[in-house]
C-alpha cells in the first residue's frame, strides 16, 4: 500500500510532466545535432518544408491553442543550422508585405489559429496566438485572394482582460 499522501504523489507526478516537457522543447536543441537526434529528443514535427540549398524547416507549433511556433532548420547534411520560437514581436518585421505568399507565411508560422475576414480587406484574416511578456496578443497577416500578403498588425487578446469583467 502507497503510505505517500495524494498531494504529494500529485505534486511529484506534475514535476515529472514538467521535466519531460522541458526536455521535448524545441527551443533547447543544440547547433550542430543530426535529424535524428532531434526527432528522437523532440518527436514528430507538426509540419516540414524545404529550405534553399538541401536543408529542411522543422516546424514544432503548439498552435491553435498554444503560442509558440518554433522552427528548426537543419542543414543540407541534416544537421541543426538555427532554432527560432518565431511567435516573437522581434521576428514580425521579417513580414515583407506585398513579396510574401501563403507559403512563406505557413514556413514561418505554420497553420494560424483561426483565418477570418473583415470589411474593409477583400481577402482572409489569418491569426496566431502569442505571448508578450505574458500578455496574450495575436499576429494578424492580410492575405489577398491571390495568396500576397497585403499587411500585418498585432493586437491584444482581449478574452484575458480582466478589466472587461470588473463591475
Amino acid at each position: 500500500m502507497n503510505r505517500l499522501p495524494l498531494a504529494f504523489r500529485l505534486a511529484i507526478a506534475a514535476l515529472v510532466v514538467a521535466l519531460a516537457g522541458c526536455a521535448s522543447d524545441p527551443v533547447n536543441l543544440q547547433p550542430g545535432m543530426a535529424r535524428t537526434d532531434v526527432l528522437q529528443r523532440v518527436g514528430a514535427p507538426t509540419a516540414t518544408y524545404p529550405l534553399a540549398g538541401g536543408g529542411e524547416r522543422l516546424q514544432y507549433s503548439r498552435a491553435p491553442m498554444g503560442f509558440e511556433v518554433t522552427n528548426v532548420d537543419l542543414d543540407a547534411s541534416g544537421r541543426v543550422s538555427s532554432v527560432v520560437q518565431e511567435m516573437d514581436e522581434r521576428y514580425f518585421s521579417q513580414i515583407q508585405v506585398d513579396q510574401w505568399r501563403v507559403e512563406d507565411v505557413l514556413r514561418t508560422y505554420g497553420r494560424p489559429y483561426e483565418i477570418s475576414q473583415v470589411s474593409s480587406f477583400n481577402g482572409n484574416v489569418w491569426s496566431w496566438r502569442y505571448l508578450q511578456v505574458n500578455n496574450p496578443r495575436f499576429l494578424y497577416i492580410y492575405v489577398d485572394p491571390q495568396g500576397v500578403v497585403r499587411r500585418y498588425h498585432v493586437g491584444d487578446d482581449l478574452r484575458y482582460d480582466e478589466r472587461r469583467f470588473r463591475w
